[in-house]
């Protein structure tokens, strides 16, 4: 009972000071649930992320989610999931009971501008660290420039081009199917 309560304390931890979504929160996720709390590696997170992106819902939910099955089974994913999303509830309640009032003061849109500038460059941070560890070939790079192409300049959906990168990947390494 004492790890499930822990991990929801974290997740909710991060759930509730993370701003801008899934991606924003990686900074976070990379710290706490690998670096700290050893729940699981850089390559395990960056899975939880691909799948988390082709399956239905939140990224940071999914993700959580995951962390938490790996870790303590569905109690853990209980947990991890409803400490992820608890902050955000309360937060969004409390906001849309007083929003209308707020939103056109200058100092809240302001305020606005500078978190939605600040999550540019977490999600970039996140990127960086997540190429670093992922674009290890030429395989990869090129999978990843394409990738990189095709979410920019059209509207393929993401998870499409996540399970096609998935199949390249398989194709390019092999897929012999034997175990790391």
């Amino acid at each position: 009972m004492k790890e499930l309560l822990d991990m929801f304390l974290t997740f909710a931890r991060i759930g509730g000071f993370t701003f801008g979504g899934g991606y924003a929160m990686l900074p976070m996720l990379q710290k706490e649930v690998v670096n700290g709390r050893h729940w699981a590696t850089d390559e395990e997170l960056m899975d939880y992320y691909a799948i988390g992106q082709c399956t239905p819902g939140i990224i940071a939910v999914n993700t959580a989610t995951f962390v938490g099955y790996k870790n303590r089974g569905i109690p853990g994913a209980i947990a991890a999931t409803l400490g992820v999303i608890a902050p955000s509830l309360v937060i969004i309640m409390i906001i849309a009971a007083f929003i209308s009032n707020f939103i056109e003061l200058s100092a809240v849109s302001s305020a606005f501008a500078g978190i939605r500038a600040c999550v540019c460059v977490l999600i970039g941070s996140a990127v960086v660290k997540l190429a670093k560890k992922s674009l290890v070939d030429k395989g990869a790079i090129a999978i990843a420039a394409v990738v990189f192409v095709l979410a920019l300049f059209t509207s393929v959906s993401p998870a499409l081009l996540v399970v096609v990168a998935g199949a390249i990947g398989i194709v390019l390494k092999g897929g012999k199917g034997e175990k790391k």
